[in-house]
């Protein structure tokens, strides 16, 4: 293997929007007949293998698991006060969805704190809950394997982490299908972003 490599073989990663996952295999593919170093990587959260050109992991933000101090420090940012968040829930996904996809530990705890807290005042729209869910599994995905602790306690922590007090949660419901019908505009944006994100990375079944 002629090209240096960053992550090795057996390897957690972190590749963001996607969860923890793990090298695989480091192998040669032709692509136009050029030699291009891959990482296979699962992903166990999904069950899925991908293939990154090893050129482009540092662009796609993959990156190794935090250490214990670092992933402590996330849990500490879920306890702090923090500025009020829009109350546009369109201006409120974009911000998020900006932080998901930069991936890094402080950016998915942030998500997850201000999220948390809204959904108290009221029922996040289907689209940002799925976002909410997505940084949440992330957070307990990271946390766990870098504190080495079992899942059930890591999502003990973060929850006490999120409710210092032990504050039972409120909030103002709202007709679901509402929230489906705000959710519509973004859709079909959404999918687009996708489709260019695919244009990155082979995936295997």
């Amino acid at each position: 293997m002629s090209q240096a490599t960053e992550f090795s073989v057996n390897q957690k990663i972190v590749y963001p929007s996607q969860g923890v996952g793990k090298i695989v295999e480091i192998k040669e593919k032709k692509f136009k007949n050029e030699p291009i170093m891959y990482y296979v990587i699962y992903l166990d959260v999904s069950d899925m293998t991908v293939m990154v050109p090893v050129l482009k992991a540092t662009d796609l933000g993959i990156r190794s698991i935090v250490s214990k101090e670092a992933a402590n420090d996330a849990l500490e940012l879920l306890s702090k006060e923090f500025e009020p968040i829009p109350s546009d829930w369109k201006l409120r996904y974009q911000i998020n969805l900006d932080l998901l996809k930069k991936g890094s530990v402080t950016d998915i705890a942030t998500i997850v704190r201000s999220l948390y807290h809204r959904s108290k005042i009221k029922e996040l729209p289907i689209l940002e809950r799925k976002l909410y869910d997505s940084a949440k599994k992330l957070l307990e995905d990271e946390i766990t394997y870098a504190l080495d602790t079992p899942r059930e306690e890591v999502e003990r922590l973060i929850h006490s982490h999120l409710e210092p007090f032990g504050v039972v949660e409120t909030r103002t419901t709202k007709d679901s299908s509402a929230s489906v019908d705000e959710d519509e505009d973004f859709l079909d944006e959404e999918e687009e972003e996708e489709d260019d994100d695919d244009g990155d990375e082979e995936s295997d079944d």
